[in-house]
């Protein structure tokens, strides 16, 4: 039993743990039974059940409707789809194990499914409001783009809000405060007392810096009556070190970072921590959020790379490293296969950190929730998958060109003088050959053996005659 079943399972209400009535569904399912929800059985409902039994279908299967609780709970011909709480008595489950045939038609599902759906229908079958509200899209519907971004409120244009009015409008220190207080004042709750400076240094220490605040900090700022006490505080943690070192270590954790491949052999990603040590610099130099994003896509490409001072990188081409850090195969069967799925990572690491989307679910078919169409994510792959991993320089551009000058007019230097001495050479070049080819006068009676045509001897100045003397000298020694 997997960690998230068990979560799932815990999570029954009170309701359903009291024997409350079989079609009805539990209050509000648990955060972990949504997650469940979510995550396991409504992405398996829709692409393995929908094709018959949803809304794109004008006569459903066996008039069975399995894209909301009502069609489940309704039924088709053969009556209720599932049981709540008794997955043993729900026909659903009973028809992907096989009895009394199995569904469905295109396969058997995995094990694992299996078990997830039993998990669901033992907690009561939860299906949460959202999935069935009105305006969400229905994943059983055509792909209609256009209708899915003027239907989630994630794709409406932001707009101004007015803060909301609150009771006690001595608590509210700003606008986001006020949001806060009147969430609170709704569901019947007050703010929690203020924390003392003790607690105070030590939450934020933590939180900037991922360390504790040493005792004399912490000693110093409860003794600071001062009123601008706390914002010296943020200033200090601000330009400490640490907090680059803290930060860049959530950012490297969306892009998957890694100094070794992680599969068999574990081979280690050479210059990783370059990366890493990238990231530090830029959280600590302030570095603006959308930049960053742009050194991230493009950075090998910016017509006016951002130049560290100290150190005269390059530090917009090392953005560009990510691309790197994705999974790689060691020794893959395939490495046609394998560099497909290089690519597709990198649409995942990329479009889940920058964009808050799971734009890979789009590969095989138009996203069941989300407003992306397998159009958008083989253009997004596309632009990707002409990158290959390589090694650049990272020194300052202006520092690779200090000598380039200097170097071409050296090249041509040393190309003129090479041509001077092979012209000189040339004249001489039979000479030497002739030289080089004469035979040894010790051999010298074995020539006389050598045939000669007339003519010849005359046209190549010789060298024909010097060469058989030489052959012949040889073969007199064998």
């Amino acid at each position: 039993m997997s960690f998230r079943f068990r979560a799932a399972f815990m999570g029954l209400t009170a309701a359903l743990a009291a024997g409350g009535g079989a079609g009805a569904q539990p209050a509000g399912p648990s955060p972990e039974q949504v997650e469940f929800f979510e995550s396991e059985i409504r992405p398996l409902l829709a692409e393995r059940c929908f094709q018959c039994h949803g809304a794109a279908v004008e006569t459903p299967f066996g008039g069975l409707r399995l894209d909301s609780r009502d069609g489940l709970l309704a039924g088709g011909d053969s009556g209720p789809a599932v049981v709540p709480g008794d997955p043993g008595a729900s026909p659903l489950v009973q028809r992907v194990q096989g009895r009394p045939m199995l569904m469905p038609p295109t396969g058997a599902l995995d094990p694992s499914a299996v078990d997830n759906l039993i998990a669901w229908v033992e907690m009561g079958a939860p299906w949460p409001e959202a999935a069935t509200a009105a305006g969400a899209p229905d994943p059983s519907e055509p792909f209609d783009l256009d209708k899915r971004r003027r239907s989630h409120w994630a794709w409406q244009p932001v707009e101004a809000v007015e803060p909301p009015a609150v009771a006690d409008e001595a608590w509210p220190r700003g606008a986001v405060d006020r949001f806060v207080l009147a969430r609170l004042e709704a569901e019947g709750l007050e703010p929690a007392p203020p924390a003392d400076r003790r607690t105070l240094i030590r939450r934020l220490s933590f939180d900037l810096r991922g360390l504790p605040p040493t005792s004399a900090e912490a000693a110093r700022f409860v003794g600071d009556p001062a009123p601008d006490a706390w914002a010296d505080l943020v200033d200090r943690y601000l330009a400490s070190p640490h907090f680059g070192e803290r930060w860049a270590r959530h950012w490297m954790d969306l892009f998957r970072y890694s100094e070794s491949h992680g599969s068999e052999g574990d081979p280690d990603i050479p210059l990783a921590w370059r990366y890493r040590d990238y990231l530090i610099r830029a959280f600590n130099g302030d570095v603006p959020y959308d930049r960053l994003i742009r050194e991230h896509v493009a950075g090998d490409l910016l017509p006016a790379p951002r130049i560290d001072a100290e150190s005269r990188t390059n530090e917009s081409i090392l953005g560009t490293a990510h691309y790197r850090l994705v999974e790689h195969g060691f020794q893959p069967v395939d490495p046609w296969e394998d560099r497909v799925k290089w690519a597709d990572n990198q649409v995942d690491v990329v479009s889940k950190a920058f964009l808050g989307l799971t734009v890979s679910c789009a590969r095989c078919h138009d996203h069941k929730f989300d407003a992306v169409s397998q159009k958008d994510y083989y253009s997004l792959f596309g632009t990707l998958y002409g990158a290959r991993p390589t090694q650049r320089a990272i020194d300052d551009p202006a520092l690779l060109e200090t000598n380039r000058d200097a170097l071409a007019a050296l090249k041509q230097e040393i190309r003129d003088g090479l041509a001077e001495a092979w012209l000189e050479a040339a004249e001489t070049v039979g000479e030497r050959l002739l030289q080089e080819a004469a035979p040894d006068p010790a051999s010298s009676g074995a020539a006389a053996a050598v045939p000669q045509r007339e003519g010849r001897d005359e046209r190549d100045g010789g060298a024909l005659a010097a060469w058989r003397a030489l052959a012949a000298a040889d073969d007199a020694d064998l």
